[in-house]
């Protein structure tokens, strides 16, 4: 298949639908490729082939499954080059940023398949009341749907690709509308390697595809990835049909800076890093900071200063930092973020450089901003940006530094910074996140090993290791007794029984 063409494959088989033009977010008037319009009869056809497939890819053993995700990590492998080139057109991300994503791909399957042995020996033995024989086990549960997001579509999808095909599970892959292609023809790489129906791909409208996907009885689970509303709609169309759910949702993770923090430019650089990969637009970056107020003038100075060295332009550019916001929408709402904040009397700070001004109105290009003087309730803080603007607020002890980091529905992300990792620590296990970091917060920061996931409105269930993979499976017990007379129960029985064969006798 072109990469520049999302289309909807089916056992193997490209179906035709209507399609749809991807822009590149650095030039919209620059079409990249088009998608598929798929919608609720090309989900029933891939639903269809799913459970078709269902019974041969879950007899296999994990080891046999193992061998199928190697071989296309080898193929996708060969794709990255390719597949990041894309990235950067079709997201705006910068080209190292690319490369993460769609490198991804290969490492992920090889790391999910390494957990084949661990997978294997899930079965353990279970303690009786009374002399017997019980085991519980992992058995594979059915298709799995994964929604993928926009910012970083490969690697995120194959977080949820993953486990799922170790756990013996054919997948069904809605690539996001924005930002298809990448992930599609990745997909269509994996889907090459195993057998027939085992992967599926319908791209498509979320209202149409997304919705259809999260509908269909005949899918088991949805893994999605994605913003606090529509994941709440996920869950809403899940329900008729008691669809088991992971959903990695948003956060507005903050950053706390103690009093004895050692504020140098390596802390710097590993925040402004954490704030402003991929423009401000990743789920666990850093979102809100708080500063001890005895080293908030230092911080904000060296903070400032920092970013101002940010080089914003199109994502091919070797010499950009970040590139443009990836959709129209993002686009508008973070400006109108931004002008709302300065408007309601907080100090807005835009710094950074512009790469190619003549060009700059000519794609969704932002530079960065540094908020200060900000009420802790407003919108900037309370809700989660996504883009490339952070406020920094004081706090005077660690008290109102943990009250402030829980204020939010939010629960993916937090960190910690000081030279004490013990207080760090112990302050870290207060926070109301997923994950708590201690002097870092950043992507790559979450190892694979690792579950990660968010609590509160940041979602539900946990991706990465083996915790991953055992979601995407059911539990069973199997159990046995020697002797069942042993129960309780077996008097009363007995007793009801007797009487009911001396009334027959009567009779």
């Amino acid at each position: 298949m072109s990469a520049t063409r999302a289309s909807v494959l089916v056992g193997g088989e490209e179906v035709t639908t209507g399609f749809a033009p991807v822009l590149n977010p650095a030039r919209i008037s620059e079409v990249v490729g088009e998608f598929a319009l798929g919608g609720a009869g090309e989900i029933d056809l891939a639903a269809r082939a799913a459970a078709s497939a269902f019974p041969g890819w879950a007899a296999l053993s994990p080891a046999e499954r193992a061998a199928y995700l190697v071989k296309a990590a080898d193929a996708l492998e060969a794709e990255v080059p390719e597949l990041a080139a894309l990235l950067t057109r079709e997201v705006g991300k910068v080209l190292h940023e690319s490369y993460g994503d769609a490198g991804g791909a290969p490492r992920l399957l090889r790391y999910f398949a390494g957990l084949a042995e661990d997978i294997a020996a899930a079965e353990e033995p279970a303690e009786l009341p009374w002399p017997g024989r019980a085991v519980t086990r992992h058995v594979p549960m059915g298709p799995v749907g994964v929604i993928a997001p926009w910012n970083t579509p490969v690697f995120l999808a194959f977080m949820s690709i993953g486990p799922a095909l170790m756990a013996g599970n054919p997948v069904i892959v809605k690539p996001p509308e924005e930002a298809p292609l990448a992930l599609s023809r990745a997909v269509a790489v994996l889907a090459d390697a195993l057998p027939s129906g085992v992967v599926g791909r319908v791209p498509g409208l979320g209202p149409d595809a997304g919705a259809a996907l999260s509908e269909h009885p005949a899918v088991r689970r949805l893994m999605f990835t994605g913003s606090v509303a529509t994941g709440s709609r996920v869950l809403a169309s899940a329900a008729p049909t008691i669809k088991n759910v992971t959903l990695e949702l948003g956060g507005n993770d903050p950053a706390l800076v103690l009093h004895d923090a050692v504020i140098d430019e390596t802390m710097l650089r590993e925040l402004v890093a954490g704030v402003f990969g991929l423009s401000g637009q990743i789920c666990y970056n850093v979102k809100r900071i708080y500063v001890h107020r005895s080293r908030l003038a230092e911080f904000t100075d060296g903070f400032t200063e920092l970013v101002s060295r940010i080089r914003v332009g199109e994502g091919s550019d070797p010499r950009a930092t970040i590139g443009p916001v990836t959709t129209r929408a993002q686009y508008h709402r973070v400006l109108a973020l931004r002008d709302a904040t300065a408007a309601a009397g907080a100090k807005v700070t835009v710094v950074g450089e512009q790469l190619d001004p003549f060009g700059w109105n000519e794609g969704y290009f932002i530079l960065p901003s540094v908020v200060t003087d900000i009420a802790p309730d407003a919108p900037l803080v309370t809700e989660e940006q996504f883009g490339p603007i952070v406020p920094i607020l004081p706090f005077d002890d660690e008290e109102e530094a943990v009250r402030l980091a829980n204020s939010t529905d939010y629960g993916l992300a937090a960190s910690v910074w000081s030279a004490d990792t013990d207080r760090a620590w112990a302050l870290a296990r207060r926070l109301e996140a997923g994950t708590a970091f201690v002097n870092v917060h950043r992507v790559g920061a979450s190892p694979m090993s690792v579950p990660f996931g968010g609590i509160k409105h940041s979602g539900i269930g946990r991706t990465h290791g083996l915790t991953s993979v055992l979601e995407c499976m059911e539990q069973q017990a199997v159990v046995t007794y020697d002797d069942p007379s042993l129960l309780p129960g077996t008097d009363h029985w007995n007793t009801l029984l007797r009487a009911a064969e001396g009334a027959d006798d009567h009779a």
